[in-house]
């Protein structure tokens, strides 16, 4: 019987590229199953303790379904990177509210962040905060497996401290380390039933660098359609990055 043939989409983690080689799939050879049922199913083994990156921006391409089912699972002691800290109780909001946060990883906390706030306030969650394009870049640092980067951004400023300063091609640097994650929780429009996804507009944000940042990707999509009905093209996050996929097709967390 004839092989049947996919496209895989590879990250070199040396170069920081994606490398495309055709791949033989015999008959026999089933697919792992990614494609979940249920979005507490989706969530069901993040342990106490985990460090989540959350995607969206702006109100666009938050995970807010899997963050609601997080918050109802009761998991605590979460160090959070996300670019924002909720809006009153949409996007992570919610976590803050219930207590679930310790520390938080943010560029920019957000005035409507009431929930968070009030903990801050208390002393019941840390904040470190971080210029937005560094936060993107010490998650590709992450991603790319390398053990960091000088920038000038940040010098003399809270940001520097207790980090190491230099002085290159005679300027201040201080250097910035990778920013890890345990779990991603993403958004995204479309997957195919391998994983590969596509997003909407500025929807995309943050979700594609975390995806690849953390050791485990849980996805929600509006759409699942089948392996080969998206060009290749069309991809931006190829699926060896994604672990989980949930439909969450109409679902809307109204905060």
């Amino acid at each position: 019987m004839p092989a049947s043939y996919l496209f895989e989409l590879r990250f070199c983690r040396w170069s920081g590229t994606i490398l495309g080689n055709i791949i033989s799939v015999m008959p026999e050879r089933r697919m792992k199953q990614k494609i979940v049922n249920s979005l507490d199913a989706a969530i069901a083994d993040i342990p106490d303790g985990a460090r989540i990156m959350f995607g969206g921006f702006g109100g666009a391409g938050f995970p807010n379904n899997l963050i609601q089912a997080l918050s109802r699972k009761g998991v605590k002691n979460i160090t959070a990177i996300s670019n924002n800290c909720g809006t009153r109780e949409g996007e992570l909001g919610v976590m803050f509210k219930n207590g679930q946060v310790k520390h938080v990883i943010c560029s920019f906390p957000g005035p409507h962040a009431n929930y968070f706030q009030e903990r801050f306030a208390k002393g019941e969650v840390t904040c470190e905060l971080v210029p937005q394009g560094i936060l993107c870049e010490r998650m590709r640092t992450a991603a790319t497996g390398l053990l960091g980067f000088y920038t000038t951004v940040g010098v003399g400023t809270d940001v520097a401290i207790g980090k190491e300063e230099r002085v290159l091609e005679g300027k201040r640097c201080i250097l910035e380390l990778p920013i890890h994650a345990d779990y991603a929780l993403i958004k995204a429009q479309k997957a195919d039933e391998l994983g590969n996804l596509t997003y909407r507009l500025a929807a995309r944000n943050f979700n594609p660098i975390m995806a690849q940042a953390a050791k485990f990707t849980i996805v929600e999509v509006e759409e699942i359609v089948p392996v080969g009905s998206m060009s290749p093209e069309d991809v931006v996050t190829p699926a060896i990055f994604v672990h989980r996929i949930m439909q969450a097709k109409g679902m809307r967390f109204a905060g």
